[in-house]
């Protein structure tokens, strides 16, 4: 079974704007540990996210405690 990926969705649309707008981010995930850069792309389970030196990390979205903009 396939997933729909829901654009209407509120956090679906937030992601995607931080996408659009190269706005740099602050990941907190479950276990603490802080991911910060741009996000590069979403799927329904997962979030990419490169950071400083462009290196990509793949996080599963249900490891994610917030996802916050970087000031």
């Amino acid at each position: 079974m396939i997933t729909e990926f829901d654009t209407s969705l509120p956090s679906i649309r937030q992601v995607q704007n931080l996408i659009k707008q190269t706005t740099p981010v602050e990941f907190k995930l479950l276990t603490g540990d802080v991911l910060t850069g741009r996000v590069l792309w979403q799927d329904a389970h997962c979030i990419c996210i490169a950071d400083e030196n462009s290196q990509q990390t793949t996080v599963w979205k249900q490891a994610i405690a917030y996802i916050k903009p970087k000031s």
